[in-house]
């Protein structure tokens, strides 16, 4: 095992360095977005994610070492047959982007997959019965899976598509704070944060 590569155990460990050991995500057929952002987590708190972010254009040294922890990294979170596709890379920008490729898709279905979700964004409405945390996780999830595309969704355009998709019940407290409020300042975690108030002032 070469020396940059972390040492697995069940639990946080400390490494020589002083650096926290992590348990690495398994990367699976439907859980790339959620595995590439738990990754690029972990190479940050290692400090090496710019290996991966580092554009041919930019003039910008990457460490040798800085790379193949990078590289240890996504060898130890991948399947043995991904892995065997990527063996031969020596940099892990060139294990990167194929990977991503292999998942996300040619760019043509990925502005599908981008459309399908978007459009499933605009079309969810909450109904009366469901409870408020559930429908905002549901929400955020879309809007997680479409910035994982490339796409840029603005706080303020899910604030408002989140009061388009509010049931009756809420229509007051919803038309105060479009009254009151500046929409294209209020946060997502402010507006539910208020849409909980709400809830347990009504209660």
């Amino acid at each position: 095992m070469p020396k940059y590569m972390p040492r697995m155990t069940t639990e946080k460990t400390k490494l020589k360095d002083g650096a926290l050991g992590l348990n690495y995500p398994m990367l699976s057929r439907s859980n790339y977005t959620a595995w590439a952002l738990k990754i690029k987590v972990f190479m940050k708190a290692h400090g090496v994610w710019d290996a991966v972010e580092v554009s041919e254009k930019d003039k910008v040294t990457v460490y040798e070492k800085h790379d193949q922890i990078a590289l240890a990294t996504i060898y130890q979170s991948i399947p043995e047959d991904v892995l065997l596709s990527v063996a031969e890379k020596e940099k892990v920008k060139e294990a990167w982007e194929p990977i991503k490729t292999m998942c996300q898709g040619a760019d043509r279905a990925k502005q599908a997959k981008v459309q399908t979700l978007k459009s499933e964004f605009e079309n969810l409405h909450m109904k009366e019965s469901d409870q408020l945390d559930e429908f905002c996780m549901k929400l955020n999830g879309l809007v997680i899976n479409i910035c994982a595309l490339g796409e840029t969704v603005s706080e303020s355009y899910v604030v408002k598509r989140l009061f388009r998709a509010m049931p009756d019940r809420y229509l007051q407290i919803v038309s105060t704070i479009e009254q009151f409020g500046d929409l294209n300042k209020m946060t997502v975690e402010e507006t539910v944060g208020s849409l909980k108030t709400n809830d347990e002032r009504t209660k």
